[in-house]
């Protein structure tokens, strides 16, 4: 599959991994609840072959890029009606980097 395609699928998935994990680690900060969403996500985009291929050249950028998507999908989650009222960075801990 083109590693392009891949990503995007994989970036489509975002809301519901956040959705996932905030359920999962409900109880543990920001940072962990992001750690757990990044090895997911490295681990559906198969980044070790896509280093491997050169597909990705840099990989501490291709992090920090899909850390970032992560981000604002927390950001857009909980300034929506998702998040419960009253608890704002109740998902995945907004900008925890």
């Amino acid at each position: 599959m083109n590693f392009v395609n891949q990503l995007l699928r994989a970036i489509s998935f975002i809301p519901a991994l956040v959705t996932g994990i905030e359920s999962f680690f409900g109880g543990k900060s920001g940072a962990q609840k992001k750690d757990a969403a990044m090895a997911f996500l490295e681990n559906a985009v198969q980044m070790t072959d896509a280093i491997a291929q050169r597909e990705i050249l840099d990989p501490d950028q291709f992090r920090q890029g899909v850390s970032e998507i992560i981000d604002g999908v927390v950001t857009c989650m909980n300034a929506s009606a998702w998040a419960k009222p009253g608890a704002a960075g109740s998902v995945a801990g907004s900008s925890a980097q």
